[in-house]
């Protein structure tokens, strides 16, 4: 753009000042009237049409004395006496001759003094010519000089924007992958504290259901997987911080660089657009000594051209890494939930082979429950039949007893008295076998009452594991967290 004003005039286009009257200095004869009378010089040399001269003539101070004395340089033959020496009156100072040769002269040197003047004229139009043509010539250079400057700020700020640009939507995606990775990773915190918590949990089997099974196996491997994942992101996260801050870095050098090239921009333009009619123009003595460069144009070039190619590097080295991260992600996301599964599948075989144990242990138990039942059914016949037999021989040996109370010849081994001695021991031996019968009875009751006992703390054992690992265990599980949260977008 133009900047428009109005040029200032030059002393010389403006309307004459009055001058105040000077006086020719007193020419008087007296030498005491004009001693010490200089004639007024102005210090002001705005005013050309004053002619020097007449204060150069006006400065000869007049005197009576002879002209040898007034004037020293001119010899003796050459001076005409004022006054002449012959005693009968004045006579004629200078002949005919003298003053028309006189007068000859004088054309002569007004002649040549105009012809010199014409000649001095004319080489000072042809200088001043050349003067303003060198100027205008000086200046367009310098002109466009700025000119070409200009164009070289306002392409580097084009490169400078665009790297700016790409390194801002970078830096904004790098970020955002940032918090995708701070979330990934506290969402494996819940995971890991439910693997962990399994495992605190399954502490509490009892007897022999405290095994070490497939189901821990896979939870302690799924802990290290799940330790491994967060030590991993957390690597890739210091990774991340530590990118963004080269990615600002390289953005602070950009925008420092663009905000110098804006600002020397608008100088250069303002220069470009200066002209010789602008208002905002002045002297500043001793400016063009003044040397505060502190780079040339290749050293210029390269330091923008090295902070574009920083910022591509860094740009490039973030794009690698939000790569890098986002297969991570995926890989940790993948191997967790393959993890998960199996672990799942170990829990469900094993609440399955539990459960059938129990149904097992169940149907023992019901067996054994009613296996003493019929014991102890027995064992109340065997009691009873002890009793009738006891009964019996009662009776057989009362008899026996009563028949040795006989008289005499009465005291007879017959057949009732044989056949009842064979009866008392007939009952003896029942009785004796009866016994035996009840004490085996009595211990089988008392090994079905110890294998009922066994079978229900078993059963009680495979209740409380089948409580921890279905209702406890997998209840925490099914809070797991989502592919998409472990992904981190959530």
């Amino acid at each position: 753009m133009d900047l428009h004003g109005y040029p200032l005039k030059a002393k010389y286009c403006l309307p004459k000042q009055p001058q105040p009257t000077k006086l020719l200095p007193a020419t008087s004869s007296v030498t005491s009237a004009y001693k010490n009378r200089l004639p007024y010089q102005s210090e002001s040399t705005s005013l050309p049409w004053l002619p020097n001269a007449y204060y150069r003539a006006a400065a000869l101070n007049p005197t009576l004395a002879p002209l040898s004395e007034s004037f020293p340089g001119l010899p003796p033959t050459k001076i005409v006496p004022f006054i002449s020496e012959r005693p009968d009156g004045v006579f004629t100072r200078h002949s005919l001759d003298e003053w028309h040769r006189s007068n000859m002269t004088n054309y002569k040197e007004s002649e040549t003094t105009r012809h010199n003047a014409e000649r001095l004229r004319a080489d000072l139009s042809r200088t001043i010519q050349d003067v303003c043509q060198q100027a205008k010539r000086i200046q367009g250079e310098s002109t466009k000089n700025l000119g070409e400057r200009v164009n070289d700020i306002e392409y580097w700020k084009s490169e400078l924007c665009l790297e700016l640009d790409a390194m801002i939507r970078e830096t904004n995606s790098l970020a955002d992958m940032q918090k995708r990775l701070e979330r990934a990773l506290a969402d494996t915190e819940g995971p890991f504290q439910v693997a962990h918590k399994c495992l605190l949990h399954r502490e509490k089997r009892m007897g022999i259901d405290l095994v070490n099974d497939d189901v821990e196996k896979q939870l302690i491997t799924e802990i290290k997987i799940i330790r491994s994942c967060r030590e991993r992101l957390q690597q890739c996260l210091n990774a991340v911080n530590a990118q963004l801050m080269s990615n600002k870095e390289a953005r602070q050098e950009l925008e420092k660089d663009l905000a110098d090239k804006q600002m020397g921009h608008h100088i250069d333009s303002k220069c470009y657009q200066l002209k010789n009619s602008s208002r905002d123009i002045h002297y500043y003595k001793g400016v063009e000594r003044v040397d505060a460069t502190v780079s040339v144009p290749e050293t210029w070039a390269r330091f923008t051209d090295n902070n574009i190619f920083r910022s591509q590097s860094q740009r490039v080295t973030s794009a690698k890494l939000r790569a890098s991260t986002e297969s991570l992600l995926m890989g940790t996301a993948d191997e967790m939930w393959r993890q998960f599964n199996k672990v799942n599948d170990a829990f469900t075989s094993r609440i399955t082979e539990i459960a059938n144990a129990k149904s097992k242990i169940q149907t023992h138990l019901a067996k054994t429950r009613h296996e003493i039942f019929q014991i102890e059914t027995k064992i109340q016949v065997i009691r009873k039949t002890i009793q009738d037999k006891e009964v019996q021989l009662k009776v057989a040996q009362t008899r026996l007893d009563e028949r040795t109370r006989r008289p005499n010849v009465e005291l007879c081994r017959d057949a009732a008295q044989l056949r009842l001695v064979h009866e008392v021991n007939e009952i003896h031996e029942t009785l004796r076998n009866l016994q035996q019968c009840l004490r085996a009875s009595e211990d089988m009751l008392q090994m079905l009452v110890r294998s009922k006992a066994v079978l229900e703390h078993d059963l009680v054992i495979k209740n409380n594991s089948l409580f921890i690992d279905q209702e406890r265990c997998m209840g925490m599980r099914k809070s797991y967290p989502s592919t998409v949260q472990i992904l981190g977008y959530v």
